[in-house]
């Protein structure tokens, strides 16, 4: 017996069937035993296979593809993977490893700026494996503030991002100081050599697409509950993460990470400790949810970061977590959580160095404030 073509399936309705049931099979993750029972934490888990699925649909169909790519934000306001930088614009676009393409626009005042390209995926090996990498700190911009990038897999002049025959996607982060007073790069994306218009609509194309949207959904969040899981053995610490699972994960090679998972009574307060910030482009530290979200940084401060943290006298800086407001400087917001994740980040420092962190009672807090 032959199996059916992604036409025939896409023709007989199983091609429907199994992006359904894979999406069904997704919220297996949410009900893990491991994790939080109570139904605030599961109505964020199901709300984010929601979000996942905007995410995967524009991924691997509206831009899927790599001919005619085009950017989008993989990582917003309302839709969020892997503790996603509220600091950041993520934008995200597809390739193919065997053609070259060429990104310009203008450097604008962000306070960081970086591009990558990657292979792998979430949907297939739970990877992103960098195969190329600039920041603007490596890039020729002119006076004007415009410059141009080409990608491909041959050494190219100027400004060049490598890529490998298995190169499918590119990522570029943009890291703000201050939202309200930095100007974020514009930028567009082209094919070199491709032809005037995409063609109509492809069946198989399609067929493709939806199955593999819907396994990103299922892998995603199996990756980050994974991670989740892992970060309660040293619940209310914040240890080195394991730089190489971040790395592999498509995170930016300039950056240290910290992930720890986080648990507090309302009378309560993590304190997390910086002896001395090191030399770096740019720091942050963020509240999530259990699943990996940033928590909602539109109404709460739930990041500090380089510009916006207030340091002491000789140099480092002390972050209060809790519910409610301590009355010392640096607070982090809950935002009606009792548990999360939570995540430090030191860009483009030489020398990391490790925050300590404690749990204390609130009215301590406040009587050596």
């Amino acid at each position: 017996m032959t199996t059916p073509t992604g036409e025939e399936q896409l023709l007989s309705g199983e091609t429907w069937a199994a992006f359904c049931e894979t999406l069904r099979r997704s919220g297996e993750q949410i009900l893990r035993p491991e994790a939080p029972h109570d139904a605030f934490t599961r109505a964020e888990g199901f709300r984010y296979l929601s979000r996942l699925l905007r995410i995967a649909l524009e991924m691997h169909v509206e831009f899927a593809d790599a001919d005619f790519p085009g950017f989008f934000s993989p990582s917003h306001e309302t839709a969020k993977i892997g503790a996603d930088n509220p600091d950041n614009l993520y934008q995200y676009a597809r390739l193919n490893g065997k053609h070259e393409y060429r990104v310009s626009g203008h450097r604008g005042t962000v306070s960081y700026l970086s591009f990558g390209t990657q292979k792998g995926g979430y949907e297939t090996d739970g990877k992103m494996l960098q195969t190329g990498f600039i920041d603007a700190n490596h890039m020729q911009v002119q006076a004007d503030g415009s410059f141009e990038i080409v990608l491909s897999a041959q050494r190219h002049e100027g400004n060049w991002l490598p890529m490998d025959p298995a190169s499918n996607a590119l990522v570029v982060r943009q890291t703000f100081l201050d939202r309200k007073t930095e100007k974020p790069a514009q930028l567009k994306i082209e094919r070199i050599g491709s032809s005037s218009q995409p063609a109509p609509l492809d069946p198989v194309r399609l067929h493709d697409g939806l199955q593999r949207a819907a396994a990103f959904v299922e892998q995603t969040s199996r990756i980050f509950a994974d991670w989740a899981k892992g970060y309660q053995a040293h619940a209310n610490a914040l240890p080195p993460a394991d730089q190489a699972v971040c790395q592999a994960a498509g995170g930016d090679p300039n950056i240290f990470y910290y992930h720890t998972y986080w648990a507090l009574e309302d009378d309560e307060a993590l304190v997390i400790d910086v002896e001395r910030v090191p030399e770096c482009d740019f720091w942050n530290v963020q509240v999530n949810n259990y699943w990996m979200e940033s928590l909602d940084y539109r109404y709460h401060r739930i990041c500090l970061n380089k510009h916006s943290a207030r340091l002491r006298e000789d140099g480092g800086v002390m972050l209060v977590l809790s519910a409610r407001d301590p009355g010392v400087p640096n607070w982090l917001q809950t935002a009606g959580h009792r548990n999360g994740t939570l995540c430090l980040r030191w860009v483009g420092a030489t020398t990391p160095v490790h925050p300590s962190t404690r749990v204390v009672k609130l009215e301590t807090l406040k009587e050596t404030a």
